[in-house]
């Protein structure tokens, strides 16, 4: 008698349809650092784009931050449970925006009060230790970023929905590689392409390329990619990588050692 395994058509699906996605990112990848290689200037189209851009954002981020008042609410009182009602529930880094000013970016506090603060997570050899336990979740879905909804409707508005994720005031490296596509010129984002296509997982200067991809791209249809993407990469938590930097290169240099 013939039994149709449903468990194993499932499966077989889940992989198809992982495969079918890492090779559309894997084509995208390959055809930005093809298509991308200088410094771009924004066409006299993408600075209007700007200037409407910052209106929408600021509409779509005032939206969450009422829509999403009791996951705040609840967030802040799960902190407060687990660290004590006198430690601060946010976190504040300075950071570099648009034509490399630089502004406090704001996060739900994740790690310890004793953790390293001016140094990315991703370049800590064992960053677990100082995560907390709500910081764990809080880190693997993302909602440690909710706080930049403030970010992006602040006077000033220095971040973006979409855009680079804004670098640390001391990434020389990061900044530097960013110069060399013009990605200063266009305001940092809450989410990116880097961001859905790699996170922790890329390098600096991969990083860098897939920007000035977003940057000679920039547009309504990119921004709408980028910010439809993110909700796929959350739900997958793609690139989230804690240590992800240290750990890629280390598992680069075993390999070539080999």
């Amino acid at each position: 008698m013939f039994v149709l395994d449903l468990s194993d058509i499932g499966i077989r699906i889940y992989i198809t349809f992982i495969v079918a996605y890492k090779w559309r990112i894997y084509r995208e990848m390959k055809f930005s650092k093809d298509f991308v290689s200088e410094y771009h200037e924004l066409t006299q189209y993408q600075r209007n784009y700007l200037k409407i851009k910052s209106i929408i954002d600021t509409v779509i981020a005032s939206a969450g931050l009422l829509l999403l008042s009791p996951a705040f609410l609840g967030i802040t009182i799960a902190i407060k449970l687990e660290d004590g009602w006198k430690a601060p529930v946010f976190f504040k880094q300075k950071r570099v925006g648009i034509n490399k000013t630089h502004f406090n970016l704001y996060k739900f506090r994740s790690m310890r009060l004793d953790a390293p603060h001016d140094t990315p997570t991703h370049l800590f050899d064992n960053p677990e230790q100082f995560i907390t336990k709500v910081g764990k979740f809080l880190r693997k879905t993302s909602l440690d970023e909710l706080p930049q909804l403030w970010n992006i409707v602040q006077p000033g508005h220095p971040l973006g929905v979409c855009g680079p994720r804004p670098a640390l005031y001391n990434q020389d490296d990061l900044i530097a590689e960013r110069d060399k596509y013009g990605i200063y010129q266009v305001k940092p984002g809450l989410t990116g392409w880097a961001q859905i296509h790699g996170r922790d997982e890329l390098e600096i200067d991969e990083k860098a390329r897939l920007e000035g991809y977003y940057l000679k791209c920039f547009g309504t249809i990119i921004d709408l990619k980028c910010f439809f993407g993110t909700f796929l990469a959350v739900l997958r938590s793609d690139g989230v990588i804690e240590g992800g930097t240290v750990k890629c290169y280390r598992m680069v240099q075993e390999v070539r050692n080999k």
